[in-house]
């Protein structure tokens, strides 16, 4: 069983990168994020179906996720040069097209060990996201069975609750009072 990564400090990353630019390779770790929040989530293979239907919903959001100022990371076990390779395939041939954000190589499966999303007898993750928040505190993390595409929609009304500072109820959206005390 994982231990529990909600309210403690991120586990510290770093990780070789292909930009969304589907030309450039970068090197990303979780200190870069310092100041900002953070949506890191993992995906289980490049080239895959369910895959790129949410990595393309997150990055067709990214100007809603800047104005909350909130970067975004897909990551996977995928090498750099696969994760460029995705990019660089067009959409209608099950390509990624350009995207807004990284997609980060976790070849060596220890991101996905330390969050707890490895599924070590086949060397991918789960699909696992997790909200950071400008301290390194791991504030929300949800990890589905791997057939399963995750809201972007719900990633944002979580986001927007976990700044928000109050308690949110159950489909909580900005504008809505928060529970009082009673």
């Amino acid at each position: 069983m994982a231990d529990r990564l909600v309210g403690k400090k991120a586990p510290d990353f770093t990780m070789e990168t292909a930009l969304g630019n589907g030309k450039d390779f970068g090197r990303v770790s979780l200190s870069d994020y310092r100041g900002k929040w953070l949506v890191l989530f993992f995906y289980p293979l490049d080239f895959t179906f369910v895959c790129p239907t949410e990595i393309i919903a997150f990055s067709d959001q990214m100007e809603l996720f800047d104005d909350l100022d909130c970067e975004i990371l897909g990551v996977s076990t995928d090498s750099k040069f696969s994760h460029r390779a995705w990019i660089n395939t067009p959409r209608d041939q099950n390509g990624l097209g350009t995207l807004n954000y990284p997609l980060a190589s976790d070849i060596h499966k220890t991101a996905a060990r330390d969050y707890g999303v490895l599924i070590e007898e086949e060397g991918i993750s789960l699909r696992g996201l997790f909200i950071i928040d400008p301290e390194g505190e791991l504030k929300y993390q949800v990890v589905t069975h791997n057939d399963i595409g995750r809201s972007v929609d719900e990633t944002i009304r979580v986001l927007q609750a976990l700044q928000s500072g109050g308690l949110c109820a159950a489909n909580w959206k900005p504008g809505q009072q928060f529970v009082t005390a009673r």
